[in-house]
């Protein structure tokens, strides 16, 4: 404290019996021309990091410019900084949870007093460990502080203004490992791990959908209750949910299984407000497809009308009236307005040809199979209907056994048990009225249904019966044909040779030609029929999988090989085409029956 650091002879002298070089403040060598005035004020030490009561760590030195420490005077011993031009001092891996430190170097004569005047300027000193050999171990409050004290490692110190050897030493501060310090940074951790998994288990818990309310157990007053829900369209789901979960716990028994039924029956009488609803939304969005495409048509009316103006102003009349500026604009706006209505133009065609595609899907190819599939509709249905039948009137005939049995049972039981049969009794009552109802209705269907299938018989039998008229009426004019053709081939006698060759030269490729045709059977000819129209709907070809999946719809029995092999025959009618590169090479069939014509 007694050495001014304005007096720069003191300063070099103090540093010359530490047999250092003297250093100025930054570093540089003192020069015999130094001008204290340069220096700091007389009496006032520099500030430096360590000093009492600023308890900040030094700012960070720059790797290329050598760290340069200063002198620290305490009450009774001096600090004076290591050269700055040595390497810093090597220091060991620092342990978790450091808070202990290694201080090796000490005087011999040095105090755990003169200790903690030193060290304690880092920070609050908990305990010193001071060792006979110069060294000590001094554990801090916090883990910061141990930085701030290994800055005072390569320091010299000296006690007083002694220079006895006893009385200075080189400090060497590293990290230590002290079980204290684990043992608190791992009950650190954990409670810092405690404390994550309780934000984790509060963030899942928010963000958990809540539980559904349990289900409540069966009884007659639950099981009426729900029978009340299941009727109302707004608490049919979770009517519905509380049915499913007694089904699934095993309630249904013979005593409950009148109650269940009701309400099995009750479940199935909404199925069809769900079709009218599902219905319902399918109309308006056709609707809305209408809307939709009526107001993309009068956009497109509209840009007409604009690209109409562009192509007018564009005229010699008008165009030479304008100035470059405006021509250049009014040329640019009119390829703006091209280019959106062509977009346009493009997504209501691709619309129509939609509407189209799902029209020919729909469309019905021949009559007298659309009446088939009706007429085996119709059986279908009669025989589901017998099934019915015959199944209801199992189920009244196990009703009717199990009233018996429960007449024969109360006349056995006692008073108390009368008023349940009793219910149970209207139950059963009720319930076989409402079979035999249902019973009725059955069988009025099913007469109706017998009528339909009769009409259907007498309509085909009809069809059958002109057909063979046609027939017959057919082959009559075949007939007057060819006793016509005999005619005239006896007026004409003169040139019978010559038209006999010729017929017989004309007649002898026909016949070849009808040998070899291609088309074997009538159904192969509906079969090309039908592919020719699929593919003129089809300008751009189809594959082969996709034609196949379209005639399967039509008859099941069709298969894809029997089909390839029509259409290689018909070689002036299909064509074969390969499109795409590389792995997205695919074969595409389209229809060339036109130019086929032309060419035969």
């Amino acid at each position: 404290m007694g050495l001014p650091m304005s007096d720069p002879t003191a300063w070099a002298t103090a540093m010359n019996n530490l047999g250092m070089a003297p250093m100025g403040m930054t570093g540089q060598p003192l020069l015999p021309d130094f001008d204290p005035a340069l220096g700091m004020m007389t009496g006032i030490p520099p500030i430096n990091p360590m000093m009492p009561g600023l308890g900040i760590v030094p700012p960070p030195i720059p790797p290329d410019m050598p760290a340069v420490k200063e002198i620290i005077h305490c009450k009774s011993c001096t600090l004076f900084p290591p050269n700055p031009h040595l390497p810093p001092p090597a220091t060991r891996e620092r342990p978790p949870g450091c808070k202990t430190v290694f201080v090796g170097g000490l005087p011999e004569n040095g105090t755990e007093q003169i200790i903690m005047e030193v060290f304690e300027q880092c920070g609050e000193v908990i305990a010193i460990r001071k060792s006979k050999k110069n060294f000590c171990h001094i554990r801090f409050a916090e883990e910061f502080m141990v930085d701030k004290a290994l800055y005072l490692s390569g320091y010299r110190i000296r006690l007083g203004s002694s220079t006895d050897k006893k009385d200075t030493g080189r400090l060497h501060v590293d990290f230590a490992q002290a079980r204290d310090d684990l043992y608190e940074w791992e009950c650190k951790q954990r409670m810092l791990a405690r404390e994550e998994r309780h934000r984790r288990r509060l963030a899942e818990e928010r963000f958990r959908p809540p539980s559904p309310p349990p289900v409540v157990h069966y009884s007659d007053h639950e099981c009426s209750v729900v029978a009340e829900k299941l009727k109302d369209d707004t608490k049919f789901s979770e009517a519905i949910q509380t049915l499913l979960t007694w089904i699934e716990r095993g309630e249904v028994n013979r005593r409950t299984a009148n109650n269940f039924y009701s309400m099995i029956q009750s479940a199935n009488s909404h199925i069809r407000r769900l079709v009218n609803e599902k219905a319902a939304h399918e109309k308006e969005m056709e609707e809305a497809k209408e809307k939709f495409k009526l107001a993309l048509s009068g956009i497109l009316v509209q840009f007409e009308q604009i690209v109409a103006v562009y192509h007018s102003a564009s005229k010699q009349k008008a165009w030479d009236h304008f100035t470059k500026a405006q021509r250049k604009n009014i040329s640019v706006w009119c390829k703006q307005a091209e280019e959106i209505r062509n977009i346009h133009n493009d997504e209501l065609m691709g619309i129509r040809r939609e509407e189209e595609m799902e029209m020919s899907d729909e469309e019905i190819e021949d009559p007298s199979e659309m009446k088939e599939t009706e007429e085996s509709a119709l059986v279908s249905q009669v025989e589901a209907l017998k099934e019915e039948n015959d199944s209801l009137r199992w189920q009244l005939d196990a009703y009717r056994n199990e009233v018996e049995l429960l007449k024969r049972e109360q006349g056995k039981a006692s008073r108390d048990e009368d008023t349940t049969k009793e219910q149970q009794m209207k139950l059963l009552q009720q319930a076989l009225q409402g079979m035999q109802k249902h019973l009725l209705k059955v069988q009025e269907e099913y007469k109706k249904r017998e009528a339909e299938l009769e009409k259907v018989k007498e309509d085909k039998l009809k069809v059958e019966t002109l057909l063979e008229n046609l027939k017959e009426q057919q082959s009559m004019a075949d007939e007057e044909d060819k006793e016509g053709d005999a005619a005239d081939c006896q007026g004409n006698e003169s040139s019978t040779s010559r038209v006999c060759a010729c017929s017989q030269e004309k007649e002898c490729p026909v016949e070849k030609t009808l040998s070899n045709s291609p088309v074997k059977s009538e159904r192969e000819v509906l079969l090309v029929g039908i592919i020719s129209t699929f593919l003129h709907v089809h300008p751009f070809g189809a594959s082969i999988e996709y034609i196949c999946s379209y005639l399967q719809r039509l008859d099941s029995k069709i298969c894809t090989a029997e089909v390839e092999v029509l259409m290689t025959r018909l070689q002036n009618t299909f064509r074969q085409e390969l499109s795409g590169v590389g792995a997205s090479l695919e074969k595409r069939w389209k229809f060339c029956g036109f130019d086929g014509l032309k060419m035969t």
